[in-house]
């Protein structure tokens, strides 16, 4: 989509979801705290923390931190001791740089401590993520057009990047592909390669990563390509690790690939719309992509027809049939977030405010509305951190 309101005045949610914990229990009951990021200047709370109660869905708003100019995209470190966020601005201490911001979790509480900011090296930095071994932190330049990893210290402080890689070239759309525009960056189940999807190229670059050195090194096999015109935007792996998915923006499409995970090689198994056959419009986009921890599901959401699309998954091929969609119960759903035991799935409506808890289904995988929900001003996505 293009992107709608300018930094600073826009604004986004997200959160980071950390996976299912034993102290949660086996019925699935029990809380689970949610970070949610925004745009937001640095004198208000950018960073908003909130509680969901797996026994009913009840989504309550507890507090928030301030401090850095718009946290909009989370990582969670696999201790949950740390949380970085994005700084998605274009100019960071006087250079032209986004920025990366590292906070300490106070585990009583969910609280969080500014410990530093690091550069991104490239402006609009926009989604980020924490290698499981719990030693870098990646991060995507969407202004920018690139790719960095900042190694982690013992008391979570980040360093200066160990590895930075900038893009290059165009693709179909000269309104929106006109440059590299780095969308996401993801990391298969054995922290071995780096997936970036970049929205301006129509291609998810793969790169062999290193934790301990904090490396990316371009994949023999440097890319896998969408239809050009597609515009892919986030990534998010099967639970099995057999196959991923990117959604792709500007096209209103998913595209399913087959994974080699000793190659770090993507080949496409089909790509399908998100949206029900017929349907159009302006001002139609999708945001975010995931598969629920049972894999039997895969999610996507969509922008301007305001639903969440719902596929189901071949086991066998990785392959998408559309089971139906979900209203978001607002409008403008830009990212969303299922919970750890998979019970729920909050839609963040972007351009009205609101989050909305929707019930899955465990059988079918579709999705009907709890009625509850929260205000946030501008939300983008929602995701969970067992306490």
């Amino acid at each position: 989509m293009i992107r709608s309101l300018a930094l600073g005045l826009a604004f986004a949610l997200t959160v980071a979801v950390v996976h299912p914990a034993q102290t949660l229990a086996a019925d699935g009951k029990g809380k689970v705290r949610v970070y949610i990021g925004s745009y937001s200047d640095a004198g208000h709370n950018g960073i908003h923390l909130a509680e969901l109660d797996l026994a009913n869905g009840k989504l309550t708003k507890l507090g928030g931190t301030s401090g850095v100019a718009n946290p909009s995209f989370l990582a969670i470190h696999p201790t949950k001791r740390f949380l970085y966020s994005v700084c998605e601005v274009d100019e960071s201490d006087g250079k032209h740089t986004g920025a990366i911001a590292a906070f300490a979790i106070d585990p009583s509480d969910g609280s969080l401590k500014l410990l530093n900011r690091q550069s991104s090296g490239g402006g609009g930095p926009c989604h980020v993520t924490v290698d499981k071994a719990g030693k870098n932190v990646l991060a995507a330049n969407y202004g920018g057009g690139s790719v960095c990893c900042l190694p982690i210290d013992d008391e979570g402080r980040l360093a200066k990047a160990s590895a930075f890689v900038q893009h290059h070239g165009k693709s179909s759309n000269p309104n929106r592909q006109e440059a590299p525009h780095a969308h996401s960056v993801n990391l298969d189940p054995a922290n071995r390669f780096a997936f970036v999807a970049d929205l301006g190229l129509d291609e998810v670059l793969v790169y062999r990563f290193g934790a301990d050195k904090g490396s990316l090194v371009p994949n023999d096999h440097p890319a896998a390509k969408v239809k050009p015109g597609s515009g892919p935007r986030h990534f998010a792996f099967h639970p099995s690790g057999r196959f991923a998915y990117v959604i792709n923006e500007m096209a209103m499409t998913i595209t399913a690939f087959r994974y080699d995970d000793a190659k770090g090689v993507l080949s496409e198994v089909q790509t399908v719309s998100t949206l029900p056959e017929g349907t159009k419009g302006d001002n139609l986009s999708t945001a975010e992509v995931q598969a629920h921890p049972s894999g039997k599901f895969v999610y996507g959401s969509n922008r301007g027809h305001n639903t969440i699309a719902c596929f189901s998954v071949d086991a066998e091929t990785g392959r998408l049939t559309p089971i139906g969609h979900a209203s978001s119960g607002g409008q403008t759903p830009r990212n969303f977030g299922i919970d750890p035991t998979g019970q729920y799935l909050l839609a963040a409506n972007q351009d009205s405010d609101n989050i909305l808890v929707l019930k899955i289904d465990a059988q079918t995988g579709k999705l009907t509305s709890t009625g509850n929900e929260i205000k946030v001003p501008k939300p983008v996505c929602v995701k969970f951190v067992v306490k």
